[in-house]
C-alpha cells in the first residue's frame, strides 16, 4: 500500500516511536519532562492510596495530636521556650506521609504501634523481626556477638584468641595482678610471639618494675620476649634495671657497652668506652673493649694530623689522592688499609704506621699482607708490592713467599690493572701447574703458557694455544720455534 506524504507525517507524529534526531538538547528536555510527569503521577497515586493508612506518630506509638500525646508534650516542655519545643518535636516525631507503602502485611502506622492488619497487638521487637529483608536500620539486625568487643566480658583465653586473629579487644578489664598473670600464661601457652609481646607491653605499662621483674623471673619464655623487645625498641634504661635485678652481670655490661652506638662525638665516645673497660666482661670481650678504646684513641690522633696535612697541601700523597671520608669510628681493617695507603713508609714508632697497628692489635700476617697488597696495588706502587713478598734467609738469599697464596696475589694485581710483566712474574710463582695454566690463560700471560707447555712437553696443548694468539705475533713465532725444535721429546 502506498501512503501519501500526509499519512506518513501523521503516522510518525501519532506513533509512540520517535525518529532519530541529532538534536540532543531537545531529546534530553523531552526525557526530563516525561520523568517529571511520571514522578507527579506516582505522588498522586501514593497520596490517594495511603491517606488512610499513614499518619504521624511519636516513638511511644501514639498518634501525634491525640489528647494523651498533647498532655505528655505539655508536661515535657513546660520549662522550654517555643524554639526548643519545635526542635524536640522535629527530633522525636517523624512524618511518613511521603514514603510508599511497603509490600508487607503491616502498615507503617501499625508497625510503630505494634498492631497488625488483623487487629492483634505485638511488641516492637516482634514487629522488627517480621519486617521484610529490606531494612531502614540494618544495625538492629546485627548479631549480639559483634558488640561484645565493647562489653569487656571476654575471658583471658578468648582475649588471647582474638589477639591472635588480629581483632581489636581491650585489655583494661584485667586489673588485678592475678588476672594479668593469667592473661600472660594464656598468651605463652598459645606460642604466638606477637600476642606475648602485646600482653607484655600491657603489663609493662600497668605494673611496677619490681612486680613485673619478679613475676617474669619465674616465666622464662615471657622474660626472653621482654628482653628481645627492649633491645629492639632501644629501652636501655629498663633493660639495665632488668639485668641488675636478675644479677646477669655480663649481659648488663654488654648492654651498657651498646650505648656507645648512640654517641656521635668521638671524644665523648672515647670517654664512655673508657668507663666500660672495668665492667664485668668475659676475658675475650674485655680484650675487645680495650682494643676498641685504643683504636678510637689512635683514630682521633691520626684524623687530627691528617686533616692538618691535607689542608696545608704540602704532602704529595694528599694532593694526588684526597681523602674521601674521615677515619673516625672505622673498623680496624679499614684503618689498616688507610695507614697502608697514606702512611706506608712511616717508621714503626708513629701511631699511624701500619707496622705499629699490626703489632698493637695483633693483626695476623695473612690479613696484614692482603690489606697492604690491596692498598699499594691501588697506588701502583709495584716496588712496595715486590718488597712485601721478598724475604731473606740467614745466608742472605732472597725468596718470595706469600702467606695468602700467589694465586690470590695475581687476582688482586689484575684487579688493579697491573702490567702483564708484573702478572707473569707472580703467575710463575704459583706452584700448582693446572692453576698456573688457568691463570696464565685467563689473564693472557702468553709466555707463561708457552713455557709451561714446553716444560710439560705437551705438543697438543701447545698447538691448541697457537690458534689463540695473534697471527704473525712474537708469541706465534715462539711457539713455531719450539714445535720445530728437535731437542724436545714430545709426549704425544
Amino acid at each position: 500500500m502506498n501512503r501519501t506524504k500526509v499519512d506518513e507525517e501523521e503516522y510518525w507524529n501519532s506513533s509512540k516511536f520517535k525518529a532519530f534526531t541529532f538534536d540532543d538538547e531537545d531529546d534530553e528536555l523531552s526525557q526530563l519532562k516525561e520523568s517529571k510527569r511520571a514522578v507527579n503521577s506516582l505522588r498522586d497515586f501514593v497520596d490517594d492510596d495511603d491517606d488512610d493508612d499513614l499518619e504521624r506518630v511519636s516513638w511511644t506509638g501514639e498518634p501525634v495530636g491525640s489528647i494523651s500525646w498533647s498532655i505528655k508534650e505539655t508536661a515535657g516542655s513546660s520549662g522550654s521556650n517555643h524554639e526548643g519545643r519545635e526542635q524536640l518535636k522535629s527530633r522525636n516525631s517523624f512524618s511518613y506521609a511521603q514514603l510508599p507503602k511497603p509490600p508487607s502485611s503491616y502498615s507503617l502506622s501499625s508497625f510503630f504501634r505494634g498492631r497488625t492488619r488483623l487487629g492483634s497487638f505485638q511488641s516492637l521487637s516482634d514487629a522488627l523481626t517480621d519486617t521484610p529483608a529490606k531494612s531502614y536500620a540494618p544495625e538492629l539486625g546485627r548479631p549480639k556477638g559483634e558488640f561484645r568487643d565493647y562489653s569487656n566480658d571476654w575471658s583471658p583465653s578468648d582475649t588471647v584468641r582474638r589477639l591472635r586473629k588480629g581483632k581489636v579487644c581491650s585489655l583494661e578489664r584485667f586489673r588485678s595482678l592475678q588476672d594479668k598473670l593469667l592473661l600472660l600464661e594464656e598468651a605463652v601457652s598459645m606460642h604466638d610471639g606477637n600476642v606475648i609481646t602485646a600482653v607484655l607491653i600491657f603489663l609493662k605499662r600497668t605494673l611496677s618494675k619490681e612486680v613485673l621483674f619478679r613475676e617474669l623471673e619465674v616465666r622464662q619464655v615471657a622474660l626472653r620476649h621482654l628482653i628481645h623487645f627492649l633491645k629492639e625498641i632501644g629501652d636501655q634504661k629498663l633493660l639495665l634495671d632488668l639485668f641488675r635485678f636478675l644479677d646477669r652481670t655480663e649481659e648488663l655490661a654488654l648492654s651498657h657497652y651498646r650505648e656507645h652506638l648512640s654517641i656521635q662525638d668521638p671524644e665523648k665516645r672515647k670517654e664512655f668506652l673508657k668507663t666500660c673497660i672495668g665492667l664485668p666482661f668475659s676475658v675475650e670481650d674485655a680484650a675487645h673493649i680495650q682494643d676498641h678504646y685504643t683504636l678510637l684513641e689512635r683514630q682521633i690522633i691520626i684524623e687530627a694530623n691528617d686533616r692538618h696535612l691535607e689542608s696545608a697541601g704540602q704532602t704529595e700523597i694528599f694532593r694526588k689522592h684526597p681523602r674521601k671520608a674521615s677515619i673516625l669510628n672505622m673498623p680496624l681493617v679499614t684503618t689498616l688499609f688507610y695507614s697502608c695507603f697514606y702512611h706506608y713508609t712511616e717508621p714503626e714508632g708513629t701511631f699511624s704506621s701500619p707496622v705499629n697497628l699490626k703489632k698493637t692489635f695483633k693483626i695476623p700476617d695473612k690479613q696484614y699482607v692482603l690489606t697492604a697488597l690491596a692498598a699499594r696495588a691501588k697506588l701502583r706502587a709495584w716496588h712496595d708490592v715486590d718488597a712485601l713478598f721478598t724475604t731473606k734467609n740467614w745466608l742472605g738469599y732472597t725468596k718470595k713467599r706469600a702467606p695468602i697464596g700467589f694465586h690470590r696475589v695475581v687476582e688482586i694485581l689484575h684487579k688493579n690493572n697491573a702490567p702483564v710483566q708484573i702478572l707473569q712474574e707472580y703467575v710463575n710463582l704459583v706452584e700448582d701447574v693446572d692453576t698456573k695454566l688457568n691463570l696464565a690463560t685467563k689473564f693472557k700471560c702468553h709466555d707463561v703458557v708457552i713455557d709451561t707447555c714446553r716444560d710439560l712437553k705437551d705438543r697438543q696443548q701447545l698447538l691448541a694455544y697457537r690458534s689463540k694468539v695473534d697471527k704473525g705475533s712474537a708469541e706465534e713465532e715462539k711457539i713455531d720455534a719450539i714445535l720445530s725444535s728437535m731437542q724436545i721429546r714430545w709426549k704425544n
